[in-house]
């Protein structure tokens, strides 16, 4: 009972991505022409997250706010394995169930370590 797909089967998917990247294009092109141009000091400093640029580049600085980037990153991507385990949990069973728990009890613990170290603490 396996079926086959015919290269017309893809056509919908060819065509949304078209007009995807064609919108995209012609936005880009069109607010590039037909957008104010008006070059202020402001609009052409050095700007990163937010901080004004101040001295030298090799000055030590806090790094609260890249820890909690990481940190952010970490746990969104472990949250995103629990997708494929929300989609077959019924076939997984009480295995599936009790090694779930174990992660997210390891989640829960990499995430109290987090807390009592306190690398959410922005004081």
């Amino acid at each position: 009972m396996e079926t086959q797909s015919i290269p017309s089967d893809f056509l919908p998917i060819i065509f949304q991505v078209v007009v995807a990247l064609g919108f995209v294009v012609t936005t880009l092109i069109a607010t590039h022409y037909l957008g104010p141009k008006r070059k202020t000091e402001d609009k052409l400093s050095t700007f990163e997250a937010g901080i004004k640029v101040v001295g030298n580049a090799r000055q030590p600085f806090s790094i609260k706010y890249f820890l909690v980037a990481i940190l952010f990153v970490l746990f969104d991507v472990e949250v995103i394995f629990m997708y494929p385990w929300a989609v077959n949990f019924r076939e997984l069973g009480a295995t599936g169930m009790i090694e779930m728990f174990i992660f997210m009890g390891t989640l829960l613990l990499g995430f109290i370590y987090v807390l009592k170290k306190k690398v959410l603490d922005w004081n």
